[in-house]
This record gives structure tokens, C-alpha cells and sequence, in this order.
């Protein structure tokens, strides 16, 4: 039976040892998960900026907002330390909610502690569009040492270059989509409006980024996996370095013993 009589189910196998679809499937998705800091993280973000925004709403009291999302943010950090878990997205939420409060109290205007969010926004957005525009997608820069890759796929994997070409322009232009919406309400609407609207806009355009990365590199080829080749790399090195010195181990041992008297006649 030749290639083209076998049926099509058996084209579709994936050959042994190779990841198949629904593994790389899950493999993108656990190390956007990673990443990201998952759904954990996403409550981090949101938590803070929802108890500065009903604090405020209640008693129009900027102090006692700032205060407690500053105190939530540590808390959650304290947690993180105390479960020995990761902590670097709740470190990167205590700093934001820092920045912020330090620039609200400095100007006394409540719509200041979302203003450092907010430029931290659109200057990700800009780089995720600039660094695609030169060619080293930020997605790709991010994600790559998680699947182990790091920047391989920039001249030895074309399709997962595209890949995260296609994912750095979304996250570009949901970011920029986003702080069009929430620039123009910082100028021209009061603190309760832009807060609400800025929680609302914490979780949902997040998501959408992160779905359709996935369903990008879940379409692209697999990743290189840079580390395993340099361990490769050193085994056969080591194989090598071992063979040579048993073979003049061998041949040490096999070479006859010089006569003295024939040192003697060559001097």
C-alpha cells in the first residue's frame, strides 16, 4: 500500500516522543498561566484599586483609601511569603499601588493614584507594537524563557516568531484600546467614574490578550527547547573527553618499552 492509499487517520498520529496538539495545547496554556500569574494574580491587580474605589465612593476620604490598598497590597504579598510562593506579581501590585499613592497624596487629587497605572499602560502597549515593528516581539521575550526557548525562535523557528508577532500586536492594541477609553474619563469625569471603569477594565481586556497568545502559539510550531541541547551539548562533550581518554589509556599501555642501548645509538 503506498503513502497515498493509507488512510487518513494514520497522517494525523503524532510520531513517538513528539508532543502531540493537546499537549502543546496544554503546555502554552500552563506557561501563560505562569506567566501571568493566573487567576490568583489577576485578583491581586484587581483588589487593590476595587478597595481604593468603594472606600472613596463612601466617604470621599483620599487617606483612608490610598492607606488601605497600600495595606491590602502587603497583606497579599505577606501571604504569598508566608505559602513560599511566588510573589513577583504581588510585588509588582505593591509597587503600583505605591506609586500611585505616593502621587495622589503629593497632588491631593484622588484620580492620581490610577495616573501611574495608566502610563505604565500605554508605555506597555508602545512596546509591545515598537519592539514588534523591529522585529523582537515583547510577547516572545517574555514568554520565551518559559517554554524554555528563550530568543531561538527569532532566527530558528520563523512560524512561532510569527507566532508572538501576532500576539504582541494584540496585547498592543487592546492596551491602547484600553487607555482610550480611560485617559479622556482621567481629564473629563470625577474619581468614582474612573475608578469603577478602571476595575471593570482590570480583568476582561487582560483575558482577551491572553486567549487569543494562546490561540497563537497554540497553532504555532513547537518551541526549541535550548536548554535540553545545551545539556546535549555537555554530554557529548563530556562522552567525547571520556572516549579519547580511555583510548590513550589504551594505547599508553600497549606501546612497547624502549631499549636503552638503542637510546644509546641514536644519541
Amino acid at each position: 500500500m503506498t503513502s497515498l492509499d493509507k488512510p487518513t487517520e494514520d497522517t494525523d498520529q503524532t510520531p513517538p516522543g513528539e508532543p502531540g496538539e493537546g499537549d502543546a495545547r496544554a503546555v502554552t496554556e500552563a506557561a501563560l498561566f505562569e506567566a501571568f500569574g493566573g487567576i490568583r494574580g489577576m485578583v491581586e491587580t484587581v483588589v487593590p484599586g476595587l478597595l481604593f474605589v468603594a472606600i472613596f465612593t463612601i466617604n470621599k476620604d483620599l487617606h483612608l483609601s490610598a492607606i488601605a490598598a497600600l495595606a491590602v497590597s502587603v497583606v497579599l504579598v505577606v501571604v504569598r511569603l508566608a505559602m513560599r510562593d511566588t510573589v513577583k506579581h504581588a510585588f509588582s501590585g505593591v509597587f503600583g499601588v505605591a506609586f500611585g499613592v505616593v502621587f495622589a497624596m503629593f497632588t491631593g487629587n484622588a484620580k492620581d493614584f490610577y495616573l501611574p497605572g495608566m502610563l505604565y499602560t500605554l508605555g506597555l502597549a508602545l512596546a509591545y507594537i515598537v519592539t514588534t515593528l523591529l522585529g523582537v516581539p515583547l510577547i516572545g521575550v517574555v514568554l520565551g524563557p518559559v517554554f524554555k526557548e528563550n530568543l531561538s525562535w527569532r532566527t530558528r523557528n520563523p512560524g512561532r516568531k510569527k507566532a508572538y508577532a501576532k500576539s504582541s500586536w494584540a496585547w498592543g492594541l487592546i492596551l491602547l484600546a484600553k487607555c482610550a477609553i480611560l485617559f479622556p474619563l482621567y481629564w473629563w469625569s470625577d474619581t468614582t467614574r474612573l475608578g469603577w471603569v478602571l476595575v471593570a477594565l482590570k480583568i476582561p481586556p487582560f483575558l482577551l490578550a491572553v486567549w487569543l497568545t494562546w490561540v497563537f502559539l497554540a497553532k504555532a510550531p513547537a518551541p526549541i527547547d535550548v536548554f535540553a541541547e545545551m545539556e546535549a551539548e555537555e554530554q557529548a562533550e563530556k562522552a567525547e573527553k571520556e572516549r579519547k581518554a580511555a583510548l590513550a589509556a589504551e594505547s599508553g599501555e600497549s606501546e612497547p618499552e624502549p631499549l636503552p642501548g638503542r637510546h644509546r645509538r641514536q644519541a
